[in-house]
């Protein structure tokens, strides 16, 4: 009878808790974890830190901007980060706004909520020190929430930092802030929604939110308080019994989405998961680690998607890279592993715990709002410094079935890249542009420490060509690398428009050279290669330039990379944690190089007679 029991549970439990069942692992040697990305992501940058140049980042000169939150409302993307000047829990602390109409081209970041001074002679409880001219730090896990009378309100969360190692959000804060954003682009008074109990509400800047002669946002407010999900994101700031949160346990970040049968699956950091019957009033169990997910101390997103289909987007290791994500029938069994984003840029200023890589992955709530189209979208910052968003396409995939033969000139607009993989920080951008009047697939870069990447997933081959054309203007310090990868992102060719003028194909330790170019003129590229052979012959205008040998064996092939700098292979899993040093000259810009590709085509190689 116990065995039959036990039994029952323990399937019963499995059966109702979020796990991994595919086979793929992330390999963190790697950024991109070797995974195999998904067909048509595009990483765009919308903030870069830069405090030489603050002109250059929208009048900001700080350096720590981390956990962005998105929204979509009024037809227009809103996203909201939370900003020190140099490191984590250092204050003043304040909270930023971007907002886009295409997820694309990003306003400047304009301050949402700012510094919030506390008075001089507070105290909090545990610590020694006494406040003056001290400035509370920005936290929180909510940014945004659609009311049902279509207002939207925007939250940020005042902790307390009185010395090092103290917690901003232990408890013992200031209390969350409130304030609505509205159809014209403007916003509301911030008022305070929730203050902590040890807080002296006499000494708040800002009043509370019912003292608002706006009748539709104390009622937005007020929905918002009642909404037992909103809630549990609060849990790590509020009062720690506070009773509007149900579940009241040491977990981070919530995120959740609904089942068919209308259950819920809650998701925090390091992967804890639980189901709630009842929309998060009761959960069925502890949170648990989700079987075979891989994930430590950073966000996990989860989502239901535009197919009926679930996702979760997540860094899949001990470390925060890569950044990836893992699709669901059903909510419940995740069965695969594929890449968002594989890039770390260099982090060029230092600061109290900045981790590398694509962090702190948010998507789009539930209830705040649906972009055109079947997308995913997301986001995250690099490094705590800059803040990126990706779209997915959806249904997601990691497979094409076609040869691709495009002339970019010729593709209906808009969907010119539908099938290419986009890395495009705001100095070195991958994009269509017109040129001469005609539409281009354009690579420009004028970031020292990023590079602008676009890449094609193929059909996997053996025997392959590849032709593309190719304009190089002036070239600076990169150059164009042009890779032949596997699934995983391993190169066995790399050719190369280098800065000193030269076309070369990289060949064992050494580059050899192909040819001189010139700038601004066009060049007919083919490349030929054989798996079996391991060589590769490259046609310049029609010309061979000769037979060579692969630098590195791969079984098949399925991707071209184009991408203006080198491998980057730093930070690696031995990195020391903490950086606390600045890259020299980490403000400045280089010469911009660009080049202009014009059209891409692949194809089955014929065999040709010995």
């Amino acid at each position: 009878m116990f065995v039959a029991l036990f039994y029952i549970v323990t399937h019963t439990q499995a059966q109702d808790t979020v796990r991994f069942v595919g086979q793929t692992l992330s390999n963190v040697d790697y950024h991109h974890g070797q995974l195999s990305p998904v067909v048509g992501v595009h990483n765009i940058q919308v903030f870069r830190a830069n405090r030489e140049h603050p002109e250059l980042a929208g009048g900001t000169n700080w350096t720590y901007n981390h956990a962005p939150m998105l929204a979509y409302w009024n037809n227009t993307f809103y996203l909201q980060y939370l900003s020190n000047p140099v490191g984590e829990h250092e204050p003043p602390g304040q909270t930023l706004l971007l907002t886009s109409k295409d997820g694309y081209n990003w306003s400047k970041p304009a301050i949402l909520f700012p510094p919030y001074k506390l008075p001089d002679g507070w105290k909090k409880t545990g610590r020694p020190e006494v406040a003056k001219d001290l400035y509370a730090v920005m936290h929180q896990r909510m940014g945004f929430f659609v009311a049902k009378n279509k207002r939207l309100l925007t939250l940020a969360f005042y902790g307390i930092v009185m010395g090092p190692k103290d917690d901003p959000n232990d408890g013992n804060g200031v209390g969350r802030v409130v304030r609505e954003i509205y159809p014209d682009g403007k916003w509301g008074p911030i008022y305070f929604i929730r203050h902590n109990a040890s807080w002296d509400k006499s000494k708040s800047t800002y009043p509370f939110y019912t003292s608002s002669k706006d009748k539709g946002f104390v009622a937005a407010c007020e929905e918002l308080l009642g909404n037992t999900l909103m809630m549990q994101q609060w849990i790590e700031e509020a009062d720690r019994n506070d009773p509007l949160i149900s579940l009241k346990k040491d977990v981070k970040a919530f995120s959740y989405y609904h089942l068919p049968d209308n259950r819920v699956v809650g998701l925090w950091k390091h992967a804890l998961t639980t189901i709630s019957p009842d929309g998060g009033k009761t959960w069925l169990y502890n949170p648990l680690r989700a079987p075979g997910f891989v994930n430590s101390n950073a966000k996990i997103w989860g989502q239901k998607t535009a197919d009926g289909k679930y996702a979760t987007v997540y860094n899949p290791s001990e470390f925060r890279w890569p950044l990836a994500i893992s699709t669901s029938k059903d909510g419940l069994n995740y069965t695969n592993l594929l890449l968002i984003n594989g890039e770390i840029t260099s982090m060029r200023y230092g600061g109290a715990y900045k981790s590398y890589g694509p962090q702190y992955v948010r998507g789009i709530e539930e209830g705040n709002g649906t972009p055109p189209g079947s997308d995913l979208w997301v986001t995250y910052s690099m490094n705590k410094e800059d803040i990126w968003v990706s779209k997915i396409p959806v249904p997601v995939t990691e497979t094409v079935t076609a040869h691709p033969d495009e002339t970019f000139a010729q593709l209906p607009a808009g969907d010119e890249l539908k099938a290419w993989n986009l890395y495009s920080p705001l100095l070195a951008t991958a994009k269509i542009e017109s040129v001469s009047g005609a539409k281009a697939l354009v690579l420009r870069d004028k970031d020292p420490f990023d590079y602008a990447k676009a890449e094609r997933v193929i059909p996997e081959s053996k025997k392959l060509a590849v032709a593309f054309s190719v304009v190089p203007q002036p070239v600076g310090k990169g150059g164009l690398q042009i890779e032949f990868q596997d699934a995983k992102g391993t190169a066995a060719v790399r050719l190369l428009f280098d800065a000193d003028g030269v076309f070369k194909a990289k060949v064992g330790y050494r580059d050899s050279e192909i040819q001189k170019y010139e700038p601004g003129k066009p060049y007919e590229i083919r490349v030929e290669l054989d798996r079996d052979k391991r060589m590769f012959t490259v046609f310049v205008n029609g010309q061979s330039k000769g037979n060579r040998l692969f630098f590195a064996p791969v079984a098949s092939f399925r991707r071209v990379t184009f991408r203006t700098g080198g491998v980057r292979r730093f930070p690696d899993a031995d990195t020391p944690t903490d950086q606390s040093y600045d890259l020299p000259k980490a403000g400045e810009l280089d010469a911009e190089s660009v080049f202009i590709i014009k059209s891409f085509k692949t194809s089955a190689l014929q065999n040709r007679a010995e």
